[in-house]
């Protein structure tokens, strides 16, 4: 049977730790009882299989001290199932017991017990065992807390930084957003700076608390444990341990801060960059241009008069950021297409029911025939070293037939160029399904 102590409701002040004591001998119980209690909440059970009950039921022990010699179940077995069972595996169990030999101390350890005492017991000894187990206890628990969070941080800045870096890699590809690309470089490198340097830090607290769990698990195996776990405080006293858990937390909450930032600044790139869409969705084709005319204002404000022609357009199933990035692909070229002052016409209608078509037009210099034949191949470009790499008309072709539709291109020298693109309302290969019908 299983029962608290008492005295619980009269000893407000005492620890919120709740101590197991299990043994058959009601005179044991009461000697452990009396003397734990002053310190903190103790339930007892009279058996094994009540003590098995025990663990599973609030308030829960956070230490189990344990009888060998019990009728039925002994202390071992007793030891072996909490072993078994996830939510009690990583309880201490001391062994406090009659049988005072090396083996059975040997024996006791081996099977999983933190501690051994002999009966009958010293009130001192005991009550120190009891607070060096549970401090061993809890920083073990605190390093297990920061090592999921470790990983949950650095999980999460991986997958940040590599979203960061597609959008960097794809904007390189693009001679006509170097200089977007660097003003995102300059803002991701920021917090992620200081993130490096908590992660330092943090590596280096986590040194001490190892030196601290270490200390403590020597003690636990030590000749003279008294000798050691004091030591062992001592450990953790020079090492400033409550200093350490309250920056861990605020190292850990500046970090989270900073890896935001580095997760909105990604998810600002994708209004106009297509590295992370993968759902379609139906989209407002003119919203997509105003918006990626916005981002690429400053290549064309200065030398470009861009003319608007929109005509009534019905939404489109698509992926929008991967057609706001042809829509800039075109829009870039354009403008540097046009030496001195030019104008970029930029103009929509429906095709039916079924299709709408977007052109962009501009009255730079036009291109050749044989300029015109390759202007798909990827790596193709007439700009100067630096200025382009040859991808984007060749991302804007792929990105085009993927949606199911055409672009097309008509160029004279001297006049001008334009880029029209058809697509279907509905393509075949957009997954309608996950898609909610167009408002």
């Amino acid at each position: 049977m299983d029962e608290t102590s008492p005295r619980d409701a009269a000893s407000p002040d005492r620890e919120a730790t709740t101590i197991l004591v299990v043994d058959d001998e009601p005179t044991n119980l009461g000697v452990l009882n009396a003397v734990l209690q002053e310190h903190f909440r103790v339930r007892v059970a009279r058996s094994g299989a009540d003590a098995l009950r025990a663990v599973g039921t609030e308030p829960r022990p956070d230490l189990i001290l344990l009888d060998v010699m019990m009728p039925e179940m002994d202390g071992y077995a007793v030891l072996a199932q909490l072993k078994q069972s996830d939510a009690s595996r990583d309880i201490p169990v001391i062994f406090v017991t009659a049988m005072d030999s090396a083996r059975d101390e040997q024996r006791g350890l081996e099977s999983g017990a933190v501690d051994y005492i002999s009966k009958p017991i010293n009130p001192a000894i005991l009550i120190a065992r009891v607070r060096a187990h549970l401090e061993a206890r809890q920083a073990r628990d605190m390093l297990k807390k920061f090592n999921r969070q470790l990983a949950h941080q650095v999980e999460e800045g991986t997958h940040a930084l590599e979203q960061a870096q597609l959008q960097l890699m794809q904007s390189e590809k693009m001679a006509s957003i170097g200089q977007l690309a660097a003003g995102v470089a300059h803002e991701i490198n920021n917090p992620i700076g200081f993130v490096s340097s908590n992660l330092g830090t943090l590596a280096g607290y986590l040194d001490d608390i190892f030196a601290i769990v270490a200390a403590y698990e020597a003690a636990e195996t030590a000749a003279d444990r008294d000798a050691a776990f004091e030591a062992a405080r001592e450990l953790r006293k020079s090492l400033d341990y409550d200093y350490l858990k309250e920056d861990t937390a605020g190292l850990l909450s500046e970090s989270k801060d900073g890896l935001a930032r580095v997760r909105k600044i990604v998810q600002d790139l994708k209004g106009f960059s297509h590295v992370s869409e993968t759902v379609w969705e139906w989209a407002d084709l003119h919203a997509g241009l105003d918006s990626t005319l916005n981002m690429v204002w400053n290549e064309l404000k200065y030398h470009c008069t861009v003319h608007k022609r929109y005509g009534s357009l019905p939404k489109v199933l698509c992926l929008p950021s991967q057609l706001n990035q042809v829509f800039m692909n075109l829009l870039v070229n354009a403008g540097h297409a046009i030496v001195g002052k030019g104008e970029i016409t930029i103009a929509t209608e429906s095709i039916g029911d079924s299709a709408v078509r977007v052109s962009i037009s501009d009255t730079g210099s036009g291109m050749e025939p044989a300029v015109l034949a390759r202007v798909f191949d990827p790596f193709f470009t007439t700009k100067p070293v630096g200025k382009g790499t040859g991808l984007g008309l060749s991302l804007s072709w792929n990105i085009v037939a993927r949606h199911g539709g055409k672009i097309d291109v008509a160029s004279e020298v001297g006049k001008g160029t334009s880029f029209t693109i058809t697509l279907p309302i509905t393509p075949a290969q957009g997954d309608e399904s996950s898609a909610a019908t167009p408002g």
